[in-house]
C-alpha cells in the first residue's frame, strides 16, 4: 500500500511543495543508486535452472542479455530479491541443509517465482543434490562487496 502526502511550505515570497511518498510492503525496496537492503539467511527454494542457449523455457539473462554455461556458480532470483537489477552481478551465499555454503553470481531474474533461487546444474552437483529432485530448502545470504 503506498500514501504520497503533498505539503506546501511558504518561505518568503517563494511557494514550494514537496512531496513526501511512503510505501507499506513487505519486500524490500531499493533505494535510489541500485542499492538494496542486505539479507541475511533467507529461507528460500532452490530450484535447477539452466541458463545455456537451447534450454527450454529460457532465454538470455537479465542482468546482461547474455546466455551463461550451466557449469557456472551462477543464480537467478525471484523478482522481490532481484530487486530491480539491483542485485545484478552481486553475489549471494547458499547454505543447504547440512550448512555448507556456496557463493554465486546473480545473472538473472526469476519473474513470476515467489520465494525461489533458480541454481545452475553446477550448484546443485556441488552440494551432491539429485536435480530430478527439482527443489531443495536452502537459505540464502547477501555476500558483502568488500569480501
Amino acid at each position: 500500500m503506498a500514501g504520497t502526502t503533498k505539503v506546501a511550505v511558504v518561505l518568503g515570497i517563494a511557494l514550494v511543495f514537496l512531496q513526501v511518498s511512503c510505501a507499506v510492503s513487505g519486500r524490500p525496496t531499493v533505494a535510489q543508486g541500485g542499492k538494496f537492503e542486505p539479507r541475511q539467511n533467507v529461507p528460500a527454494t532452490m530450484t535447477v535452472n539452466g541458463f545455456q542457449q537451447g534450454e527450454p523455457g529460457g532465454g538470455p539473462a537479465s542482468c546482461d542479455g547474455q546466455f551463461h554455461s550451466d557449469d557456472e556458480f551462477i543464480v537467478s532470483l525471484s523478482s522481490e530479491w532481484y530487486a530491480g537489477g539491483a542485485r545484478c552481478g552481486k553475489y549471494i551465499r547458499i547454505a543447504d541443509y547440512a550448512n555448507l555454503h556456496i557463493t554465486a553470481k546473480v545473472v538473472d531474474e526469476c519473474a513470476g517465482c515467489d520465494g525461489e533461487v533458480g541454481a545452475s546444474i553446477h550448484i546443485w552437483n556441488n552440494f551432491r543434490l539429485d536435480t530430478s529432485v527439482g527443489q531443495a530448502d536452502i537459505k540464502w545470504s547477501d555476500v558483502p562487496d568488500d569480501v
